[in-house]
């Protein structure tokens, strides 16, 4: 990537800025004071060489200020972007129905702290949705998913 990691630009919008600003109180107010108390209990065991209750807490307490760090990251440099309702072409904050090898599909476009294929929101910074951006209903481009090149037909813009 061209870009230095500290001077990136993390684009979310408003529901994907509010659910990381309720997950990181959620890890500092809550998570992070139940795992030191975990640690601090299983202390109490003793010897900690073969303690796995305190290797779990120390292993969940590892994960969690992780993640709290890359939220802090993100945090100050959060570009709030609107739903894109009405827009005519494919941009970051649309949802585009298209066809790709005979399915239909509807995607988010989202940036990629927000993207959850399990949810239809695809990162504006993948494959498929850095093929979408910009095209208009009715357009069609050829995509490399891995190994395999998909066609995909943008059906419908909302």
């Amino acid at each position: 990537m061209n870009t230095q990691q500290g001077n990136k630009k993390f684009i979310l919008t408003k529901e994907g800025l509010d659910h990381l600003k309720s997950e990181y109180e959620k890890l500092t107010k809550v998570v992070r004071p139940r795992i030191a108390q975990r640690i601090q209990d299983a202390r109490e065991f003793g010897d900690l060489t073969e303690n796995s209750e305190y290797d779990a807490a120390k292993e969940e307490q590892s994960l969690t200020e992780a993640r709290i760090a890359q939220i802090e990251e993100v945090l100050p440099k959060a570009e709030l972007i609107q739903e894109a309702v009405g827009a005519d072409i494919v941009v970051i904050g649309t949802t585009v129905v298209v066809q790709m090898n005979d399915e239909i599909h509807e995607f988010s476009i989202v940036g990629s702290m927000e993207a959850d294929p399990a949810k239809n929101k695809i990162s504006n910074e993948s494959p498929v949705g850095k093929a979408l951006l910009g095209l208009r209903a009715g357009e069609t481009i050829e995509v490399g998913i891995g190994p395999v090149a998909s066609k995909l037909k943008v059906l419908e813009i909302k």
